[in-house]
């Protein structure tokens, strides 16, 4: 159940900042609020994770997530660039993160 809390974390990091790009620096409402309450929502899920998870397997799997997630959307909502270079940093991060999780020792504690 760790495993889903934080996969479902990072994807509410990708919620959140795209809301924060939305805020144009916290400077609209409502895409403030819901940056915070989007941020609130991913990181108690982090933090449960982290009682069964270690920390470091935790913590770089949802900032994966979180980075390669934003990326897709940035290139797909808002039009950002993607060209070879970007692509091939988003499948090195996919591939760390694969790494992690079959590592010995990154399962648990």
């Amino acid at each position: 159940m760790a495993w889903v809390s934080l996969i479902i974390a990072g994807l509410f990091e990708i919620v959140w900042a795209y809301f924060m790009k939305q805020s144009h620096g916290f400077t609209r409402l409502w895409p403030s609020i819901a940056t915070i309450g989007f941020m609130a929502i991913s990181f108690a899920l982090l933090s449960w994770s982290m009682k069964t998870l270690p920390m470091g397997t935790a913590y770089v799997m949802w900032t994966g997530i979180g980075a390669v997630g934003a990326f897709i959307v940035g290139v797909v909502l808002l039009g950002e660039q993607v060209n070879a270079i970007r692509l091939l940093a988003a499948v090195l991060v996919v591939s760390g993160l694969v790494l992690f999780r079959l590592a010995p020792g990154g399962n648990s504690h």
